[in-house]
């Protein structure tokens, strides 16, 4: 991050609570104005309710924010003026139809030309041929891009988009990341929060992983990755039955901590020298054990969350109770 640079966000020591559950607990965040921002956590670690905090939608605590240059506690009002949100559950009304839905919205906005813009957005979204059927006649991912869709009827300063992606094909979701790209090139800040680590590698300049209402890592991809070691081996087995004995065996050779992997024939572990990757392998091939395949390369940001947070990344993402 440039330090002489704007920043879009500036939090320091952010805290809230629900009951006796610290949500956010002396959170710290620097978003230079003008990128993609990411958030990465497991399931409850506080990033849906950091969002709404800086959307003004929640009161922290204890702390102080400025967004857009505006106090948080002091000036909301010039904040939501100037900022949207995608939250990670639609929004739309499903008795209207999509293009009823965006028109309205964009009339309450003020939008000049609403119908236009609903009819260039729905296009966008691929849309365009479900445009005048109710919304309650729509896919999971129809309604999910009309949502979207939605945030976008007019060009923010600053855009939170908290799962933006979810339910959405591979096709529609890159057609959201294209947007967004194009939002950031005319000026645009996100903060992106997302279940999808590939999402923030793709797309942000800057990830911070949380851990309950905690940072505990933040940089770009790249340097993330560099953090939990400069190399990953990954071993499948010919036999899922020798897994244990294999992890022993790897752990023992390597001098690391093995790491299991959905596939029950699979183990994997950071390592900083390829010599012990080879000694490991050997180790295998000493005591009998079948290697279907290995490889050694770089940490993928799926690697480096297990390894920063203890946990696989989560579909799930709601991590605060309902707002009262």
């Amino acid at each position: 991050m440039d330090p002489s640079a704007p920043l879009a966000i500036e939090a320091v020591g952010l805290v809230k609570c629900f009951g006796d559950t610290r949500a956010v607990d002396g959170l710290d965040l620097r978003v230079q104005a003008g990128t993609i921002y990411g958030m990465l956590g497991p399931n409850g670690a506080g990033k849906t309710t950091t969002v709404r905090l800086l959307a003004t939608l929640l009161r922290p605590d204890a702390g102080k924010a400025t967004v857009l240059g505006y106090d948080l506690a002091q000036e909301p009002e010039e904040i939501r003026r100037r900022i949207s949100l995608t939250g990670q559950f639609a929004t739309v009304d499903e008795d209207l139809t999509g293009a009823e839905n965006l028109i309205l919205l964009g009339r309450l906005l003020g939008l000049p030309k609403p119908k236009e813009r609903a009819a260039e957005l729905l296009g966008a979204f691929d849309l365009g041929e479900t445009a005048k059927r109710q919304v309650k006649t729509y896919s999971g991912g129809q309604r999910r891009r009309l949502d979207v869709a939605a945030s976008l009827l007019y060009t923010p300063d600053l855009l939170f988009l908290d799962e933006p992606t979810t339910g959405l094909d591979p096709r529609s979701r890159g057609e959201v990341w294209e947007i967004i790209r194009l939002l950031v090139a005319e000026g645009t800040t996100v903060l992106l929060t997302t279940q999808y680590l590939e999402e923030a590698d793709q797309l942000a300049g800057r990830i911070v992983v949380v851990d309950h209402g905690r940072v505990i890592a933040e940089g770009t991809s790249a340097e993330l990755k560099a953090s939990v070691g400069t190399g990953v081996l990954r071993v499948r087995l010919d036999d899922a039955d020798d897994r244990d004995r294999a992890r022993a065996l790897l752990a023992e050779a390597a001098g690391v901590t093995i790491h299991e992997e959905a596939d029950p024939r699979a183990l994997m572990a950071q390592v900083s020298d390829p010599d012990l990757a080879a000694r490991a392998l050997a180790a295998l091939t000493a005591a009998g054990v079948g290697v279907s395949d290995f490889s050694l390369g770089q940490p993928s940001l799926d690697e480096v969350f297990f390894a920063l947070t203890g946990h696989p990344a989560d579909a799930a993402t709601a991590d605060a109770p309902p707002t009262r």
